[in-house]
């Protein structure tokens, strides 16, 4: 069940339906918000009232064959790239540009989620978001997303494990 809380506003939200859409085709229930812009990520968790840490980043990973993967990583963590490297079973992993992720996924940096992506790439979830409502992307600017992390990596068949290290 995917339930939309606020806001029909600005633009097309071509995005944010693919999101809802893909959302609502898992049976993933997700509430919506429409929210302020924010410059930081204290700011943006601020404004929602939670941590840093329940922010969940989906950062698009280049493999050096051209794929990709999605990493599922709390805000106040940051990728550990020797223990997603192993994981993935491969010695070169890297974040790609902006162009090239929007290519790769269909959305901007900062509205990323691989709810709704051009392509299902693989998704690798950091264990520590696991058990918690967590607050993600939803494909587009001025929204966030509130899912349970739990049904979230089930109804995308997620890995979850250790992937990440404390900000440095």
């Amino acid at each position: 069940m995917t339930e939309l809380v606020s806001g029909q506003g600005r633009g097309g939200g071509a995005g944010r339906k693919r999101f809802l859409a893909d959302a609502a085709a898992r049976g993933l229930a997700v509430e919506l918000v429409e929210r302020l812009a924010a410059s930081s990520l204290e700011e943006a968790a601020g404004i929602l009232g939670i941590a840093p840490g329940d922010i969940v980043k989906s950062l698009v990973v280049k493999h050096k064959d051209g794929s990709f993967l999605f990493a599922l990583v709390p805000g106040d963590r940051q990728i550990s790239w020797p223990k997603l490297r192993q994981l993935v079973g491969v010695n070169k992993l890297s974040l790609p540009s902006a162009d090239v992720a929007l290519a790769a996924t269909g959305y901007e940096r900062g509205t990323i989620t691989p709810l709704g992506s051009i392509s299902p790439w693989p998704v690798y979830a950091d264990s520590t978001i696991t058990g918690r409502r967590i607050s993600m992307g939803a494909g587009e600017h001025g929204y966030s997303a509130f899912v349970d992390a739990d049904a979230l990596t089930a109804a995308l068949g997620a890995i979850v494990a250790d992937i990440t290290e404390p900000l440095q």
